[in-house]
């Protein structure tokens, strides 16, 4: 069971990220504060929740929060200044927008680039501990996900629609075929895949 709090009598913000490792598309990451008596039975790490219950707790997070945000990075910046530092970028913008400013953040992770002067706690495999970091998990999945359907509709070839910018092999097919497009992260040692001679169906 996800622990409410690691501080009982501090407005705590939970903090995440999605899409670290992708291909292609932005950085996403959220900052969430819940009151301290919220409990939902599908809340958890997003990775470890279905599509269809994500996308049931999104607007039950965002209505019964107490302040959340949600803020990304683009592949153009993550190429500029490396992935790890453009996850802080998008974790500091997500605590920028929060209506309400947070007494502590709750990190998900081993690493943080400190953020004004707010006491943090960095927790490793965290979204499985807190709720608050969980609440986070899927708003930055969720808004990532939707992101990534509306480019998919301008480079369909890649199947965004499914693999979200991951690398798959249907998506590093793509890039073997047609290259990269402007979506994709540059500095990253992007693979193709190598076409068996007798591929099956689900590759292609």
């Amino acid at each position: 069971m996800l622990q409410p709090y690691l501080h009982k009598n501090k407005q705590e913000a939970g903090v995440d990220e999605a899409g670290r490792g992708c291909y292609a598309g932005p950085v996403f990451a959220a900052a969430v504060i819940l009151p301290g008596d919220f409990f939902h039975p599908m809340l958890n790490d997003s990775k470890q929740v279905t599509e269809k219950h994500r996308e049931l707790l999104r607007p039950i997070i965002e209505k019964e929060s107490i302040a959340w945000a949600v803020a990304m990075v683009c592949n153009e910046e993550i190429d500029q200044v490396n992935i790890l530092q453009a996850s802080f970028k998008a974790m500091h913008l997500a605590i920028d927008q929060l209506e309400k400013i947070p007494q502590s953040l709750l990190i998900d992770g081993n690493r943080f680039r400190a953020y004004n002067n707010i006491p943090h706690t960095c927790i490793i495999k965290g979204d499985g501990l807190y709720a608050s970091i969980a609440a986070a998990s899927i708003l930055a999945k969720t808004h990532r996900d939707e992101y990534m359907l509306k480019i998919h509709d301008e480079f369909p070839s890649y199947g965004w629609n499914e693999n979200k910018g991951y690398g798959t092999a249907r998506h590093r097919l793509a890039i073997s075929n047609e290259g990269l497009c402007k979506y994709h992260r540059k500095s990253f040692n992007i693979q193709p895949a190598q076409v068996p001679l007798f591929a099956s169906p689900e590759i292609l």
